[in-house]
Formats: C-alpha cells, structure tokens, sequence
C-alpha cells in the first residue's frame, strides 16, 4: 500500500491503495464517484472513460501508480451542474435509454470537442469507436456531439 495524492475535479485528495489498483476502483470505491461506470474491465467498452490531463483515458485499465501529477476529470467534474454543452444536448435529443454508458460516452465525446471543435461525421465516428451502447443509441449520440459542438 501507498498514499497517492490525486487531482481530481480540481480538488486534491490522498488516498492509500496499492500501486496496481485502477483509477476506476479509487473513483468508485474510496471518493464514492460513481458516476464512472464499471462495464468490461478490459478498457474496450468506454463506460469507465475519464479524462487525464484532457485525454479520454480508460479508468479500469488505468493504475492509481500511472497517474503522477495529472489533472483527472470525471463525469462529476465536466459540469457541476450539467451545464456543459454535451450534457445539455443529450439531454436535448433524448440519448440516454438505460444511461449506462453515457458518462463514458459523454467524456470522450467531450475530449474529441476539445481537440476537434467542428467535428464531421467520420471525426465523431473515429472518435466514438469502441464506445459501446448496447441500446443502440449511436444516430442520437451523434447528433447530440454535433449540437454540442455549436453550442460550445
């Protein structure tokens, strides 16, 4: 066991875990942050996405030991009250059925809004590859990151 000091949303926290535990486990089981969601533990479904210094990153797959000095943004941490542009176009175009996956594809869609502000289709395409819905709610989704990007 160590003491990690993590930035997470902006606020400095510690906690002692073993090197080899995931980001995910420390958001969800020691800061009850659980709106990042366990879906594979693989890093290949995105429910688990989080932002580290800007970059979606896949928390499950992601060591507390990896994370250094970087900035962690979570789900909790893109809005504080879910004013941010993708989170008003979801809720816009009505993207959410079971909602599972929708914090993962919330954060990656909002790393791609960073990186590429006007995205086309074959942007969002590429960007959203490997987040899976099993709804099946891809067209809404796509639709909500374009709204989102004229929002912003």
């Amino acid at each position: 066991m160590a003491t990690y000091k993590l930035n997470i949303n902006g606020k400095e926290k510690l906690v002692e875990v073993a090197a080899d535990t995931p980001m995910l486990w420390v958001l969800r089981d020691h800061f009850n942050m659980v709106g990042t969601k366990y879906g594979c533990g693989i890093g290949q479904c995105g429910a688990c996405t989080i932002h580290l210094d800007g970059v979606a990153m896949r928390s499950c797959q992601l060591p507390v030991s990896a994370i250094a000095d970087k900035q962690i943004t979570t789900i909790e941490g893109l809005s504080e009250n879910g004013t941010h542009p993708l989170q008003k176009a979801w809720v816009a175009h009505d993207v959410p059925q079971c909602g599972y996956c929708q914090a993962g594809q919330i954060m990656n869609a909002a790393a791609l809004l960073k990186d590429t502000p006007n995205p086309s289709d074959e942007d969002i395409d590429i960007a959203m590859n490997g987040n899976i819905c099993r709804c099946g709610t891809y067209t809404r989704i796509k639709a909500a990151i374009k709204t989102a990007s004229k929002m912003g």
